[in-house]
């Protein structure tokens, strides 16, 4: 299996930046880690090696990427508006220097955002705000609010709200969201969601899940016995849904 190691400094970030990539050809799928994961956490955890069959086969193509949630939702050193500002930095990183690179290397008209826990907020946030850009999302054990606090995750911002806090969360933009344009490519993209049906964040899959119905938005919400938020569940749906 092709394993490649990439690494730049971005003007965006004002730092350096590594990613993984796995495959040689296939759809190209843009891979989110969770809060504490760096960018070989889906390799160290075994989902890649889920997908093996896939990837040389040429089927699937991974870019794990880091997800900078230390420096984000997690830096708690900074003010929360900071906070969300290093988040938008981030994306623009992604939009700006990761999606054009993916497409250099890899020219299939697919591309897909996926991510677990942290990292499926991450890529649900950026498909739904740019559904042009992927034809499809897999989102593991989302937490779609941030600022929702269940059981015992806070909300991350500490009662701070602005408009890019708003902007990025799903389950706060999309009830307004009017833009027919916009939404047009979101029903056209296949939309996956999955959660344990004792996962501390069901409800808030649930209520992600009737936003969708309720623009139109065709999209499957699997529910899984127990709690679901642990590696061995993730490699099992990744070989299913990716």
């Amino acid at each position: 299996m092709n394993r490649e190691y990439h690494r730049w400094y971005s003007p965006r970030l004002h730092r350096e930046m590594e990613l993984l990539v796995f495959g040689h050809s296939g759809a190209k799928v843009l891979m989110f880690p969770t809060r504490d994961g760096r960018f070989f956490e889906y390799e160290q955890l075994g989902v890649v090696a889920s997908l093996r069959d896939k990837i040389e086969a040429g089927h699937l193509q991974l870019f794990c990427v880091e997800g900078l949630a230390s420096e984000s939702f997690y830096g708690f050193w900074r003010h929360p508006a900071d906070r969300i500002a290093r988040h938008a930095a981030f994306e623009d990183y992604i939009l700006n220097e990761v999606l054009p690179m993916m497409a250099q290397k890899n020219g299939h008209d697919c591309t897909i955002a996926q991510g677990c826990s942290l990292g499926a907020f991450q890529a649900a946030s950026l498909a739904f705000r740019h559904p042009h850009l992927f034809r499809k999302l897999v989102a593991f054990s989302g937490r779609y609010d941030l600022t929702l606090p269940v059981e015992s995750f806070g909300d991350l911002f500490g009662g701070y709200y602005d408009e890019n806090i708003y902007f990025r969360t799903p389950s706060h933009f999309l009830p307004g969201l009017q833009d027919d344009w916009r939404l047009d490519r979101m029903r056209h993209m296949e939309i996956v969601l999955t959660i344990g049906d004792e996962d501390p964040f069901l409800d808030n899959n649930r209520h992600l899940s009737s936003l969708l119905s309720g623009k139109g938005v065709n999209h499957q919400l699997h529910l899984w016995q127990g709690r679901a938020h642990r590696a061995g569940a993730w490699r099992r749906m990744a070989a299913l849904y990716i």
